[in-house]
Order: C-alpha cells, then sequence, then structure tokens
C-alpha cells in the first residue's frame, strides 16, 4: 500500500559503531506516526533509514529491510534519488535556501527531479504546496521576496511546501518545531493534522505533549546502556503507550522518571 512503510530488523552503523539494532516496525499509511526516546537513542538515524540519507555520511551503512509500497527501498534495482522523492525529509532546523525565492524555494525540489515542465505547471504546484503547508495566504504577494527573510516558523512551513512539491507519499520531520515558538509549533501542528489526509507522516519529537497531541501511533526507542544501539522498546497506539504501557521502561520515559 502506497504510504506503508515497514521495517524488518533493520540496524545502522557508523563505521564500526552500530546506532541502532534490529528495529522491526510497521508505519501505516495517512497516519501520524511519533517516534520518542532519549538523545542518542537513534531516533534521528532510524529516520534518516527510512529514505536512504543515513547512507550519504561517509561510513555509514544500514542492514536489514525497508519495505515501502511492496519494495525494499534498499534493493540493487532501487534509485536512491527515487526514493528521496517519495519519502521526503523536513529537517529540524529550517533550511530554505535563503537568497533564492520563497517561490524557487518551492519549486527547487522540482527541478532537482527534473519535473520542470512549464512554467504554468511550476506555479501552479507552488501555490498548491504553499497552501498545503498553511503558508500561502501569508507570502502570496511576495514570493518574489528571499526564502531567508521570512521567520523561523515560516521558514520550516516553506521547507514544508518544498516537500509537499514533489508529491511524495511519506513526509519525515526531524524534530520539526525544536527552534520554534509556540505560536509557530500550533500552525506546524496544525498543518501536520491537515496532511495527514492524504500524507504518511512520521515525527521524531523530544516533546511528549507534542506526541501525545498530535500522533495516532508512538514508537519509543531506548539505548539500554551507554554505548549499546538503539532499539524500538514499545510501539502502538499513542494512546495506549501514553496511558497503559506494557513496558516499564516507556512509562518511566512519559512520566519523566528518567530521559
Amino acid at each position: 500500500m502506497a504510504g506503508c512503510i515497514t521495517t524488518s530488523n533493520l540496524s545502522a552503523f557508523f563505521g564500526d559503531v552500530r546506532a541502532i539494532e534490529g528495529v522491526n516496525i510497521e508505519i501505516p499509511a495517512n497516519k501520524i506516526t511519533a517516534l520518542i526516546g532519549p538523545s542518542g537513542c537513534g531516533k534521528s538515524t532510524f529516520l534518516r533509514c527510512l529514505n536512504r540519507m543515513h547512507e550519504l555520511v561517509p561510513g555509514a551503512r544500514s542492514t536489514g529491510e525497508v519495505v515501502w509500497d511492496g519494495k525494499d527501498i534498499y534493493a540493487p534495482d532501487m534509485d536512491a534519488t527515487e526514493v528521496r522523492r517519495g519519502i521526503g525529509m523536513v529537517f529540524q532546523k529550517p533550511n530554505p535556501f535563503p537568497l533564492m525565492s520563497i517561490a524557487d524555494n518551492v519549486s527547487a525540489g522540482l527541478r532537482l527531479a527534473g519535473m520542470t515542465r512549464n512554467k504554468a505547471f511550476i506555479s501552479e504546484t507552488v501555490e498548491r504546496s504553499l497552501k498545503m503547508a498553511a503558508l500561502w495566504d501569508e507570502v502570496k504577494n511576495k514570493l518574489d521576496k528571499p526564502g531567508g527573510s521570512l521567520s523561523g516558523g515560516q521558514q520550516q512551513r516553506l521547507c514544508i511546501a518544498r516537500a509537499l512539491a514533489v508529491e511524495p507519499d511519506i513526509i519525515l520531520m526531524d524534530e520539526p518545531c525544536s527552534a520554534l515558538d509556540p505560536a509557530s509549533t500550533q500552525k506546524i501542528e496544525d498543518t501536520m493534522e491537515q496532511l495527514k489526509q492524504k500524507y504518511t507522516i512520521v515525527i521524531v519529537t523530544h516533546n511528549m505533549q507534542q506526541a501525545g497531541r498530535v500522533s495516532d501511533f508512538t514508537g519509543f526507542m531506548l539505548t539500554q546502556e551507554t554505548g549499546e544501539p538503539g532499539r524500538l522498546v514499545e510501539y502502538g497506539p499513542t494512546s495506549k503507550i501514553f496511558t497503559m504501557p506494557d513496558r516499564k521502561e516507556t512509562e518511566n520515559y512519559i512520566t519523566g522518571r528518567f530521559g
């Protein structure tokens, strides 16, 4: 099913160091899945494995399977660029091209993917993507202004629009609100709630309240001891994870007893 992504015995390495080990998870389509856990437990590494961005780090590799739309994204015949188009990423720190116009920022992904077609297509895609990212009304009269002229929250929504422009199935978000004020965070969360009608969203967050507010499913990752790889301790509906977790470690983390 498009938008569903499943991992089987997924492990990731930086050189000889194993960062995550044996992660098995089925992420459903058109839902928001949150990944929580203390710093250093491999959440962001796991997220980057889901669209082959982990392998861009020198010496990094992974083992196991990541199946998207019925295909292992690490199979020899899979194009990594095509994988990253279909499974987009929004990073922790907004990263628009600061001197490029707002419109050109949104369409940058189209050009990289060779989807330029014509000006009308690009204009329509820019407007549609900005509307889906809840930014259109704020920037529609200044599309030629630099992306770097926007506020932090607007820049993050601009990056969401850029990811949406290439029409992915899945959007990965690595702590997208960690550098934002509460008002901007609320707009991002509202945007996510709208986007899940069409897209599958996986978000890494350290904010327990945010995970509880926005996600349908939650995965808790943990490193048992310093130097050990991160593992998926528990995964299930957010309502259950936050109220009746099966594992004591999960309860301790969510209630603030450690982490």
